[in-house]
């Protein structure tokens, strides 16, 4: 059953699923699909194309699905894509993609985006991740699973953050953070691996170990970032964990932080 307060604005062509709740001075455009469960509180904007799974909830003033501020948009119908089990806390600002990227601006599940968060066009955002208050990312930024970017964070555009991150307060980040980083400042500089967040995910002590060797040669040994990548590509110590963070580096567009 659906819960549509009356003074909600709902175009006709938006598509629905079962038990979907609708507050008060809500706006819907068009080309906007809800999957089942969706909670929208009053006073949301949520424009189209966008396709919204199962059980998000957006809070009051949050705008979901608006054309981006990229000056080269020209009303192109892009699209965001939300997975499911997402929270969009109040003043949240998520826009659509450009047809100079893939057209689409992509959200994964279970994420929880804080107050004041903007998520830019062409994002692609992973799964399980937390940012916290007044975070941003610029346009076409790659944001990994379980990452953490506290508030204030600032990601400038084209950057790739990985997987497990953490990012301390404030961090402006102009260049690639490989998977499993915790890094933090103005400039940004690395602190480590995040070993609190991997024990909280079920990383052994073994994984650990060559997780913290495998920073040591990159980080703390004097390499260039390609003998390192050579030395840690032949390690016979290696392991999934490590094959994954080496992947991270070998991908980076932008320069790794160091």
């Amino acid at each position: 059953m659906e819960l549509i307060h009356p003074t909600a604005i709902i175009d006709p062509s938006v598509k629905m699923g079962t038990n979907v709740t609708i507050g008060a001075y809500t706006v819907i455009g068009a080309d906007v699909e809800i999957g089942d469960d969706c909670w929208i509180g009053p006073h949301v904007v949520l424009n189209g194309p966008t396709k919204l799974g199962k059980r998000n909830k957006l809070f009051q003033f949050s705008s979901i699905g608006e054309a981006c501020q990229d000056k080269k948009y020209n009303n192109e119908p892009t699209e965001l894509v939300v997975g499911d089990d997402n929270v969009f806390r109040e003043f949240t600002t998520i826009q659509r993609g450009t047809i100079q990227d893939n057209s689409k601006t992509i959200i994964g599940s279970r994420n929880l985006f804080m107050a004041y968060v903007h998520i830019a066009h062409d994002c692609l955002v992973g799964n399980d991740i937390v940012m916290a208050n007044q975070s941003t990312l610029a346009g076409h930024v790659k944001l990994g699973d379980h990452s953490i970017l506290g508030g204030n964070v600032m990601v400038h555009q084209f950057c790739q953050i990985g997987a497990h991150c953490m990012i301390g307060i404030s961090s402006i980040i102009v260049k690639d953070v490989p998977d499993f980083l915790t890094c933090m400042g103005t400039p940004t500089v690395p602190k480590g691996m995040n070993f609190e967040g991997l024990k909280r995910r079920g990383f052994d002590k073994d994984d650990l170990r060559l997780l913290k060797r495998a920073y040591r040669i990159v980080y703390r040994e004097g390499h260039t970032l390609s003998e390192a990548i050579e030395e840690l590509s032949y390690d016979e110590k290696s392991n999934q964990y490590v094959d994954q963070f080496v992947e991270s580096l070998q991908r980076a567009t932008r320069g790794i932080i160091r």
